[in-house]
C-alpha cells in the first residue's frame, strides 16, 4: 500500500507543538524506562468527581429524551442553572436566554471565539506566560498575536499603557486570565475596571477565561470580571466545572456576558459541534446546584498540599510564593538554569515531571510551573528528590 503523501494546511504548520501534548509523551517515554514518575505537568485534577454528581448523570443517562442530537446553545435549564449560580456567586445578573452559552469545555468556546470575531490580519492581545489555546485560536483564525508580558514586578498583571497604539489600533480581542494559569496570580477589582475602560475606548471585545475561580485559599474568594462596572458591554467570560468539580473528563462549560459576543460565538458553534450530552448537562446543573460544601472539601485538599509542598522548596532556595488560587506552583529556576534545562534534568535525575515556564511565553521563561493534583505524600516525595539533586 502506498500512502498519498499529505502535506498540513500552512495555519497547522505555524502552531508551535502543544505544551502538554509533548509532556504526555516525555511522560510515557520515562515511564517505558521504568521510572516511578510523579506528574506535576498537568493540570489534570486526581480527586474524583463528587458522587452527587455522577449518580445525575446516571440517572439522566437513562432517559431516552437525551439520546437525541441537543440544542446548539444548551438546555435552557442549564443556561438558567448558570445564571443561578453567578447571581449567588457573584451578584452578576445574567439573561439565560441570550447571556449564557453552553460549551464542550471552556477550551472549546475560548478556541472558537477567534473564529467568530477575528478577521484576517486583525489582532489578539494574548499573556505572556498565557494558555496556548488563546494564540492557537487566533492563529486558525488567520490572525496575528500582540503579547502582553506577564512580570513578577507588576504582580503578574500586563500593563495595558504598555501596548504600543500600533498594536491597538490592529486589535480586536483581548484574553486575560485570573486565577492566572500559569502563575496563579489573582486580580483585583480595580484592575478590572481599568481593563474595561481601555476596552471601551479602544474597541476591543475582552475575554476572561475565569476557569480556576473557585479553587482559592485562606478563604479570599477570586472576582468576576463581570463584577467589575461595565464589563458586559465590553466582553464575555468563560468558566468550566472541570477544575471547579473536579470533572475534567466530562467536558462542559459556558461562556457569558455580552449578547451579541455570546451570539457569534453560538453561530460559530452551531456549524461546527453538535452541542454537549443532555445527560452531563442534567449533570452540570446537580453541580451548580449542590452547594459550597463539597468545593469546600476540594479546595481544603489543595491547601493542604500547598501548605506541605511550599516550604520544603524554599529551603532548598527555590524563590517561590504560595499560590492564592488554581493549583499551580510558578518557581522560579535557580540562577544557572534555563526552564527546559530544569525540567529535563528534573525528569531524568528524580522522575518529576514539571513544565517549562518559556512552554507558555517568551516571559515565562526563567520559571517552571508545578501542580498541585497529586496526593501531599507525593508531594512531599518530589521535594525530596528535588533536594538529593543538589540543584
Amino acid at each position: 500500500m502506498t500512502l498519498l503523501p499529505i502535506e498540513m494546511a500552512k495555519r497547522v504548520k505555524d502552531l508551535p507543538p502543544y505544551l502538554f501534548a509533548a509532556i504526555d509523551q516525555m511522560k510515557q517515554e520515562a515511564i517505558q524506562r521504568g521510572v516511578d514518575i510523579i506528574n506535576l505537568g498537568v493540570g489534570d485534577p486526581d480527586l474524583p468527581t463528587p458522587p452527587e454528581i455522577v449518580r445525575s448523570l446516571q440517572r439522566a443517562a437513562e432517559n431516552p429524551q437525551h439520546h437525541q442530537y441537543p440544542s446548539y446553545d444548551g438546555m435552557k435549564s442549564f443556561r438558567q442553572a448558570v445564571a443561578s449560580w453567578y447571581e449567588k456567586r457573584f451578584g452578576v445578573s445574567l439573561d439565560p436566554n441570550r447571556e449564557v452559552l453552553t460549551l464542550i469545555g471552556s477550551k472549546e468556546g475560548i478556541g472558537h471565539l477567534p473564529l467568530a470575531l477575528i478577521n484576517p490580519g486583525d489582532v489578539s492581545l494574548i499573556p505572556s506566560p498565557g494558555y496556548p489555546v488563546y494564540q492557537a485560536g487566533t492563529l486558525f483564525a488567520g490572525g496575528h498575536t500582540g503579547i502582553m508580558p506577564l512580570l513578577k514586578e507588576n504582580g503578574f498583571l500586563p500593563q495595558l499603557s504598555t501596548i504600543p497604539a500600533t498594536i491597538i489600533k490592529r486589535s480586536r480581542l483581548l484574553f486575560i486570565n485570573y486565577p492566572n494559569n500559569p502563575t496563579a496570580a489573582t486580580a483585583d477589582l480595580s484592575f478590572f475596571e481599568e481593563v474595561v475602560g481601555f476596552a471601551k475606548r479602544n474597541n476591543i471585545i475582552v475575554c476572561h477565561d475565569a476557569a480556576y475561580s473557585e479553587i482559592f485559599y485562606d478563604g479570599v474568594q477570586p472576582l468576576s470580571f463581570l463584577q467589575a462596572r461595565g464589563a458586559k458591554d465590553v466582553g464575555i467570560e468563560f468558566h468550566s466545572l472541570s477544575k471547579t468539580y473536579n470533572m475534567t473528563g466530562w467536558r462542559i462549560g459556558f461562556a457569558v456576558g455580552h449578547p451579541d459576543v455570546i451570539a457569534a460565538l453560538g453561530k460559530i458553534k452551531s456549524n461546527i459541534d453538535s452541542g454537549v450530552f443532555q445527560a452531563i448537562q442534567e449533570a452540570g446543573i446537580s453541580a451548580l446546584n449542590m452547594g459550597n460544601s463539597p468545593l469546600e472539601t476540594i479546595r481544603s485538599t489543595y491547601q493542604a498540599r500547598r501548605d506541605a509542598f511550599i516550604p520544603p522548596l524554599r529551603e532548598m532556595g527555590f524563590n517561590v510564593e504560595p499560590p492564592k488560587a488554581a493549583f499551580y506552583v510558578w518557581a522560579e529556576t535557580p540562577k544557572g538554569y534555563t526552564s527546559t534545562g530544569l525540567t529535563k534534568i528534573l525528569l531524568e535525575k528524580a522522575g518529576i515531571i514539571t513544565t517549562p515556564g518559556v512552554g507558555f511565553g517568551e516571559a515565562g521563561e526563567g520559571y517552571i510551573r508545578m501542580t498541585l493534583t497529586v496526593p501531599k505524600e507525593r508531594l512531599l516525595e518530589a521535594a525530596q528528590r528535588i533536594k538529593k539533586i543538589g540543584l
